[in-house]
């Protein structure tokens, strides 16, 4: 797992550059935002069964069908592995967000779940929803803990929906 820090560094090291105005400015974000990042992981982590849960219950009164038999989450343990997911996606999500860089999403989370999820006949749509659901509540719950701008929390939750979502060839 590398942070915003380590990548960076990798990469003009593989390149064989000094750091450069773009660099520097890149660095000088990731520690401007350190404390808010910080500050929105100990939101989340004070929080994160209850946001889990909220969001199962937002996604299910959306999309009922899932609970209904027949549906994704019907039986008390397809719903249970539908929260424990979300509440996966939450957990490398805020790792990621802390790191502020995304490689460990596509290192422990990503590779490879879009077509485990296909195999099991898990839905990729209401997947991607129920994780944008868990983003605006997270959004809410950093906000108020006092973080004004939550912007940066986007990116973990939008990487994750972007890369499960499926693609046009």
């Amino acid at each position: 797992m590398r942070d915003a820090v380590t990548s960076l560094i990798k990469n003009y090291d593989l390149a064989g550059r000094y750091f450069d105005r773009n660099a520097i400015d890149s660095l000088k974000s990731y520690f401007d935002s350190g404390t808010a990042r910080v500050q929105a992981a100990a939101a989340i982590n004070s929080n994160a069964a209850a946001l889990v849960k909220q969001a199962g219950l937002q996604l299910f009164e959306e999309l009922p069908e899932l609970i209904r038999p027949g549906g994704n989450a019907y039986t008390t343990r397809r719903y249970a592995a539908c929260l424990r997911d979300m509440d996966y996606y939450l957990r490398y999500a805020t790792y990621a967000l802390v790191a502020g860089n995304t490689n460990v999403l596509d290192e422990r989370v990503l590779q490879g779940l879009r077509e485990t999820y296909n195999s099991l006949g898990v839905p990729i749509g209401p997947t991607v929803r129920g994780i944008q659901i868990l983003k605006d509540l997270i959004k809410e719950q950093v906000a108020a803990a006092g973080v004004g701008n939550t912007t940066f929390v986007d990116e973990p939750f939008d990487h994750i929906t972007r890369e499960l979502s499926e693609q046009d060839i």
